[in-house]
């Protein structure tokens, strides 16, 4: 067994145990950082940026937003079902973080707006690859990992930590195993959980969430967000809390196809297997608005549909809204896209001649979609008397 000494022992290299691990570097602090996949920087290398309240970039911008209020908005939208202290510590000390990544090298884009509506403080990396889109915050996550070693942290790949050490009372470093299954003692006067939820444990969200992985919900499932840390906490004493998983995107099986994914991310008309409207359709650029209706809907599912004239609108106008994460501003590849889609066997996308054509490949109950469907048209002559739907996004 190899015997390792630390200040701190940081469980996971991604974004939060990469951040924390050069916080203690540059503290003084000796650090060792475990992290059981093959490269560091985990979720992170998929995201686009961070957020932050009264940035340097949003005073640029005259972005009006201040810190008391995102705190307020926060806690408004959480009804306080969290910790109030550490939402104020973040929002508080987003700006500043910020600066700190930006003095690694990490550029940013100016603050944009995640749905409509929304407040201008997600912080769009800029990447090495060029235009900002899904996975630009890689190159945050390997300016942190250089950050991290030109500081001495030690980051031990595909070694992952499996049990926190106690001895009484008092956490005092972690046990791993490496890729050749030597099993590593850590001793350290400091332990930083920094592994993640569990996305990539069907077991877990069906036993805390209720949720059935790959039919109720298709998780952001990074290899590796088992919940390990998790785990390791509560045997060493973690309380246990509610557990919740963030639904952030009602649609699945779409997003390798941009401009179809672009397309369906607009606010065309959306119903469920009864064929019954169940949301106001203008709300589905934010995402977990239209997840949380969907997961309220029989078999957890729903579909939007629009004819090939709002198609062709798309195609000679544009969208209606662009996509910060499907930012594809024309769809003149939508034909091609679909019939791939149509071809690789994507259960997720119909097409059809007819409303009746479409209930049966779909599922959806005919006559509620009928009706449905002319309700719909008279809305868009006179007013969406259901959910008040803008009349600019009503299309027949």
């Amino acid at each position: 067994m190899k015997q390792l000494e630390a200040d701190v022992v940081v469980i996971a290299a991604g974004a939060s145990g990469l951040a924390a691990a050069i916080s203690a570097a540059e503290g003084g602090a000796s650090v060792i950082a475990f992290e059981k996949a093959s490269t560091t920087g985990g979720t992170g290398n998929m995201g686009m940026g961070p957020l932050a309240v009264e940035s340097r970039l949003q005073r640029l911008k005259q972005i009006p937003l201040t810190r008391e209020q995102a705190f307020k908005i926060f806690m408004d939208y959480t009804h306080w079902r969290v910790d109030a202290r550490l939402v104020k510590a973040y929002i508080d000390k987003s700006a500043s973080t910020i600066d700190w990544l930006e003095e690694m090298g990490v550029e940013f884009v100016e603050p944009a707006a995640y749905f409509p509506g929304s407040n201008f403080t997600w912080h769009l990396v800029k990447p090495s690859t060029g235009r900002p889109g899904p996975t630009a915050s890689a190159t945050m996550m390997k300016l942190m990992t250089e950050r991290a070693q030109e500081l001495g942290v030690q980051i031990h790949l595909q070694t992952p930590a499996n049990k926190i050490l106690k001895e009484g009372g008092r956490i005092v470093g972690v046990m791993a195993e490496d890729k050749s299954e030597e099993t590593i003692q850590a001793n350290a006067k400091a332990v930083i959980i920094a592994t993640g939820g569990f996305g990539d444990n069907p077991d877990m969200i069906k036993k805390y969430t209720g949720y059935e992985w790959g039919r109720d919900i298709f998780s952001f499932r990074i290899p590796g967000l088992a919940g390990d840390g998790i785990r390791m906490a509560w045997e060493v004493g973690a309380a246990e809390s509610e557990m919740t998983m963030e639904l952030v995107s009602g649609s699945a099986g779409i997003t390798d196809h941009l401009a179809v994914a672009a397309a369906f991310h607009q606010p065309n008309l959306m119903v469920n297997l009864l064929g019954e409207r169940f949301m106001n359709e203008e709300l589905s650029g934010n995402t977990a608005f239209t997840a949380n209706a969907i997961s309220r809907q029989k078999n957890r599912c729903a579909f939007m549909i629009f004819d090939e004239a709002t198609k062709k609108h798309y195609e000679e106008k544009g969208l209606d809204r662009i996509n910060m994460v499907f930012p594809s501003p024309v769809i003149d590849n939508f034909d091609s896209e679909f019939k791939q889609g149509l071809d690789e066997g994507n259960k997720n996308i119909f097409m059809a001649d007819s409303l009746e054509e479409l209930a049966g490949k779909t599922g959806i109950n005919p006559d509620g979609l009928r009706k449905t469907v002319e309700e719909y048209n008279k809305a868009c002559e006179t007013h969406d008397e259901l959910f008040y739907k803008s009349h600019e996004y009503l299309k027949p």
